[in-house]
């Protein structure tokens, strides 16, 4: 047989092991051979890495490319993802001016995005509150990974509320195709009371927002989502908690034998009320709050304990304006984190003695299982495209700006020392970053569909 195309040497992660003098041989984007010792001879290209990590490649969970108009698109959002080990990204469907609810729209996001992209990413899929579940069929046609549901009302259009009868009936018609049912978890009427109080006592300061949103309101709407996953068979995930009370609620759901999954975003692990918000202002804004330490404390118990399904970024790349104002409520809620994802959650993981194969699983593993796209993605092993980044101990300063691949210049980390830092990012075998610039050119991305094998 002819020399692989590819052979990486180093650390080589995997949800399970770390093999500490390990190689991976690639041959036709898809990885052949993975072992410890000495590689395979021969090969077209080789690198190696020494004692830094090769982990597979990041699916985030949670990017939103279209949030504002005009802003980041799929062109930018895909590079900051190849410059941080990101080789998937899973689109949320709240664009800016066109909810992805019907096959034709998600059709033609997918084509849009095909044409940008430097990753490969797949879609997410809604509904709108008067259709209810009747295009959900249609899209699962189109390529769909899962579907997203807010059980509180940002937007009556962009981003709609959508009440406990018809999520019901829409998550028995997804139940019928296999997919998982996404929540954003927030009690309509709890926040909008809290809102009110908050607004008539004049707070307008950082803790304005963590107390309009309080973790009651969260907590209901998880439990919400979770009984009728049960109820009517649906895989049911919520796509970001920030209380420990929500990750018991998973597992108490788990224990009971469904299919209960939950998302820990990035910054729920790595920044607190008390110190960064307070600090940050508007630009550490994001919907569920960022909450006190003793949260974050028990999510990084929980995450440990293995009552974490996946971690995510929930990016987006607002203009500075938006995440500027002085009073904290007026903000736009989210913040872009792609290009630094990989990097915090290593560092976490390593800073509490937790072993790499954490990230390979959070960031990989259970990310492909969750949008049904794991014959192909998510593992370091055999059979699957050869998505991997490599990542190496460079302490530094993170400076959004500094990078380029960003499309705005502010980060609520920028300023914090990162040890860990992607080296080379490949996708299906081929080079898209160097350690410095994104190699992988718009339209190099493909659209990554779940497999029909798991569709009922």
């Amino acid at each position: 047989m002819s020399d692989f195309d590819l052979i990486l040497t180093g650390r080589v992660v995997d949800a399970n092991r770390v093999r500490e003098n390990g190689y991976v041989a690639v041959r036709d984007g898809i990885i052949e051979r993975i072992g410890e010792g000495i590689p395979p001879a021969s090969s077209k290209e080789r690198h190696d890495f020494e004692d830094a990590y090769i982990l597979p490649g990041a699916i985030d969970s949670q990017v939103h490319s279209r949030s504002q108009a005009g802003q980041e698109d799929f062109i930018w959002s895909t590079r900051a993802a190849a410059a941080g080990g990101v080789t998937t990204i899973v689109d949320m469907p709240y664009d800016d001016g066109n909810l992805i609810c019907n096959a034709e729209r998600l059709a033609q996001k997918a084509l849009e995005a095909g044409q940008q992209a430097r990753v490969d990413f797949a879609l997410y899929g809604t509904v709108h509150p008067n259709d209810g579940p009747k295009h959900i069929a249609q899209m699962v046609g189109a390529g769909a990974a899962a579907f997203k549901f807010s059980t509180f009302g940002t937007h009556p259009e962009r981003f709609p509320r959508i009440p406990p009868q018809t999520l019901h009936a829409c998550f028995a018609e997804i139940a019928r195709h296999g997919l998982a049912a996404g929540v954003h978890n927030e009690n309509d009427e709890m926040v909008r009371a809290a809102d009110a109080d908050v607004q008539a006592l004049g707070i307008s300061d950082y803790r304005a927002h963590g107390m309009a949103r309080p973790a009651i309101a969260e907590a209901l709407a998880t439990a919400e989502a979770y009984e009728i996953g049960a109820a009517t068979g649906c895989s049911a995930h919520i796509v970001h908690c920030s209380i420990g009370r929500g990750y018991e609620l998973c597992s108490n759901h788990r224990t009971n034998g469904f299919d209960a999954t939950i998302e820990a975003c990035i910054h729920y692990l790595v920044l607190d009320e008390e110190n960064d918000v307070a600090r940050l202002g508007g630009k550490a804004k994001v919907n569920p709050p960022i909450r006190p330490r003793s949260e974050l404390k028990a999510i990084w118990r929980h995450l440990a304990a293995g009552g974490v399904t996946v971690v995510s970024t929930d990016h987006v790349s607002w203009s500075e304006d938006r995440k500027s104002d002085p009073d904290m409520l007026k903000n736009a809620s989210g913040a872009p984190s792609l290009e630094v994802l990989y990097s915090l959650l290593l560092d976490g993981l390593l800073l509490r003695g937790l072993s790499p194969t954490w990230a390979a699983r959070l960031l990989a593993a259970n990310p492909a299982r969750l949008f049904r796209i794991g014959h192909r993605k998510g593992a370091i092993e055999p059979g699957r495209d050869a998505d991997i980044v490599v990542m190496a101990k460079d302490p530094r300063r993170y400076d959004p700006a500094a990078s380029g691949h960003n499309f705005v210049g502010w980060s609520p980390y920028q300023g914090l020392e990162i040890q860990h830092r992607p080296v080379a990012t490949f996708q299906r075998g081929h080079m898209v970053f160097d350690g410095t610039q994104v190699l992988a050119h718009p339209g190099a991305g493909k659209f990554i569909t779940p497999s029909r094998e798991i569709l009922i």
